[in-house]
């Protein structure tokens, strides 16, 4: 994969922790797969209607050591570190990322948190 490509689904990733996005219903729905579904921190799964209809956490975050890894042409799963300001905890995420109808939406997404801190998470 090239780095152009990973650039660009960082950006995707960024928009989807911003709470722009994230109090948008309508930018939410661009970015979900219509079969996305999500593992959240807190140990619930989540999908796309309930995420579109309940709404998502609004918190500031920073992303850090963001990785991609190919799984497919038209599928890769990527790997980073979130600094959560608002809630003072740090989580480890993973996302699958699917080419559909000519754009990347968000197919899986999970997050874990950890006692980690940015400088001791180790890149790819």
């Amino acid at each position: 994969m090239n780095s152009h490509l990973k650039e660009h689904l960082k950006e995707l990733e960024k928009s989807h922790i911003s709470p722009e996005v994230r109090k948008s219903r309508e930018e939410l729905d661009k970015i979900l797969a219509d079969d996305f579904f999500e593992i959240g921190s807190s140990g619930y799964m989540f999908d796309k209607n309930e995420c579109l209809e309940s709404g998502v956490l609004l918190t500031e975050m920073t992303l850090h050591h963001y990785e991609i890894y190919p799984l497919a042409s038209d599928v890769v799963l990527s790997t980073y570190f979130i600094k959560d300001i608002t809630r003072k905890r740090n989580t480890l995420r993973s996302s699958i990322w699917k080419l559909i109808d000519g754009r990347w939406q968000l197919f899986f997404h999970q997050g874990t948190i950890t006692d980690l801190q940015v400088n001791e998470v180790e890149k790819g």
